[in-house]
């Protein structure tokens, strides 16, 4: 008992140096039962996937081959560790025959695309600006129809990772963010995602999967960064500042589009029997005594009927569906959001500040317009930039088409559950 009063004693002497103690182990405490709590999980997905590695394939079968394009450079340089501590086990173990691919600098993923061989899955690890150079790559080839139809995997790594809301549970956890995402490109559940052409006259075109963001809101959130000093205010603090500079921010173009495009029936996922060898014969007997008509079943294609307005808006923004991708809709389109360009300052800083945790949210008031396809013509001085899934590039007069389910990724079946259910 005398022991245990002198500790007492002596904590209580030195309470300065017991606090400082007391926290340094409490947070050391929770650091290694955070590191536990990851190994677990990592240990957790490997039993999984090794599951898969033990299935018997045929004789004339192959192990399926993976690309898996790598950005090292995505999360301030931590995605190579990333990858190698949390996918790379699980794709081998699953007896997956993986060739990785690094890239050394901005805008090589695109130049890679065009080298790529045929492949079982393509598989991007990095952030969103990863995901848009590899998928404009992949379309800008001269053979993509063939090589979009590859289904294409999310391993997200970057510091913005928009495309893992629509394919995956998110966590806070990273670790289980990743391993979870690479155990659904396994399980091998696809969707359907639309994309967006983007086509100036200079340039080649540019593909986006989410959308194409133009005004006051954009230019202000990509200046947020200057303003660090100012801790969580510096976001008001920029709308704040931009207002005092210029206001108000209006931008005017001229907007023509076409209206949305029936969506065709989706097609049986299984082939239909062959006919018996009797029918077939009676069908081919049948055109030959009996020839159709040249031109009697085609239809000349209705020209494009493409209506025109004059704009004048705070920001203007075209998106897709991606954001749910089994919603059943009747059409295939693309949504163009026109911002009001009456909002107050107050708004302005309001609304700025919840545009930067969601870019495509609307704002009151906004208007909307269901297309196909826009052209969009701008001022030839002082356009500005646009932001193609969160990534800079020069504001041009463009036409913006829809291509409807072009690609394929992969997608848990607990978050494609989630969406069907949010319907």
């Amino acid at each position: 008992m005398a022991r245990v009063v002198k500790v007492f004693r002596t904590l209580r002497n030195h309470w300065k140096k017991s606090t400082f103690a007391v926290c340094v182990l409490s947070y050391g405490g929770h650091w290694l039962y955070g590191k536990h709590c990851d190994n677990v999980l990592r240990r957790e997905a490997c039993i999984e996937a090794r599951a898969f590695g033990h299935e018997l394939i045929g004789p004339q079968e192959h192990l399926k081959k993976a690309i898996v394009i790598l950005n090292p450079a995505a999360c301030n340089g931590k995605a190579n560790r990333l990858f190698e501590k949390n996918a790379a086990p699980i794709l081998h173990l699953a007896g997956v025959e993986v060739k990785i691919v690094k890239t050394d600098y901005e805008g090589q993923a695109k130049k890679l695309m065009e080298l790529m061989d045929q492949t079982d899955m393509l598989i991007i690890a990095g952030g969103d600006g990863t995901l848009q150079e590899v998928i404009t790559g992949l379309l800008r080839r001269a053979d993509e129809e063939t090589f979009s139809k590859i289904p294409i995997g999310f391993i997200p790594l970057g510091s913005s990772n928009s495309l893992s809301q629509s394919l995956h549970l998110v966590s806070d956890n990273k670790v289980q963010h990743i391993t979870s995402a690479t155990l659904s490109i396994l399980k091998g559940e696809t969707v359907p995602l639309d994309v967006l052409q983007i086509k100036s006259e200079k340039e080649q075109p540019v593909f986006a999967l989410f959308g194409l963001r133009w005004g006051a809101f954009r230019d202000v959130a990509s200046s947020i960064s200057k303003y660090w000093y100012l801790g969580p205010l510096k976001t008001r603090a920029a709308h704040w500042f931009s207002s005092l500079k210029q206001w108000p921010q209006t931008h005017q173009a001229s907007l023509s589009y076409l209206a949305p495009v029936p969506r065709p029936p989706d097609l049986p996922t299984e082939i239909p029997p062959r006919p018996n060898l009797l029918y077939r014969i009676y069908r081919r007997l049948n055109n030959y005594w009996n020839p159709p008509i040249e031109g009697e079943l085609a239809k000349e294609p209705e020209p494009e009927r493409w209506e025109s307005k004059d704009i004048s808006t705070l920001e203007l923004t075209v998106s897709t569906h991606n954001k749910n991708p089994v919603k059943r809709r009747e059409d295939d389109s693309m949504v163009i959001t026109l911002d009001s360009d009456s909002l107050t300052v107050g708004q302005f800083i309001t609304e700025g500040t919840k545009k930067v945790l969601n870019p495509m949210e609307n704002i009151e008031d906004a208007s909307q317009i269901e297309a196909s396809a826009a052209s969009l013509n701008l001022p030839e001085e002082g356009a500005g930039f646009y932001d193609i899934d969160n990534e800079e590039y020069e504001a041009m007069s463009v036409e913006v088409r829809l291509l409807p389910r072009k690609l394929r990724f992969f997608c848990s079946a607990e978050r494609r559950e989630q969406l069907a259910q949010a319907q």
